[in-house]
């Protein structure tokens, strides 16, 4: 594009390029400041990173619950057995107090229930934060004590029976796991999907 001068002689005015380069009226060229920002390739390599971080950090902590309530429901598994077969082994029952809090384990002393030593393998045990256990015998619900309260609702004869029941544990979204025990003091762990 040309600019009329005063004396009538055309002179050039100065061009940007594509490529930032600015054309000074003495023709010496100098570098655009216009690129002081992001490109969108480094932008979406940026955004590309942010959604990896956070997807890994969504994977952990939404199957934190599962592992937790999946680790709970085995200690519980395990315990019982342990009960199940200190009470065979001892010649006496061992009964098993279920709260909405934690369990407890007592012993039968002549027709009384005794609480067993607290630092030894069948102490009373806490639930995780948040966890809502349902106890369940012959299809009912059976009332939830705390622990050390009334008679246990689960026993462990010495005859290496159990009493038959379905625990069923759950936390939060995560899914339920349930606990049966059978008459003849085997247990069974499984998954079960949430209601919805």
């Amino acid at each position: 594009m040309s600019i009329a001068c005063a004396d009538g002689r055309s002179s050039r005015a100065p061009r940007t390029r594509a490529t930032g380069i600015l054309r000074n009226d003495s023709g010496s060229e100098a570098r655009s400041l216009a690129r002081s920002g992001f490109s969108l390739i480094e932008l979406l390599v940026v955004v590309a990173i942010v959604a990896v971080v956070a997807l890994a950090v969504t994977l952990s902590i939404g199957g934190s619950a599962d592992r937790q309530l999946r680790r709970e429901a085995e200690r519980f598994d395990a315990l019982v057995g342990q009960a199940c077969a200190e009470a065979e082994l001892g010649g006496r029952e061992i009964g098993i107090v279920v709260g909405s809090d934690g369990y407890a384990f007592r012993r039968l002393s002549g027709s009384d229930w005794q609480d067993i030593a607290t630092d030894g393998v069948l102490r009373p045990r806490r639930w995780i934060e948040g966890l809502d256990p349902e106890l369940a015998r012959e299809g009912r619900r059976v009332e939830l004590f705390a622990p050390g309260d009334g008679a246990p609702q689960l026993v462990c004869f010495s005859s290496g029976e159990l009493t038959p029941f379905v625990l069923t544990l759950a936390l939060g979204d995560a899914p339920r796991y349930r606990i049966r025990g059978s008459e003849d003091a085997t247990l069974k762990i499984e998954s079960v999907a949430n209601p919805r």
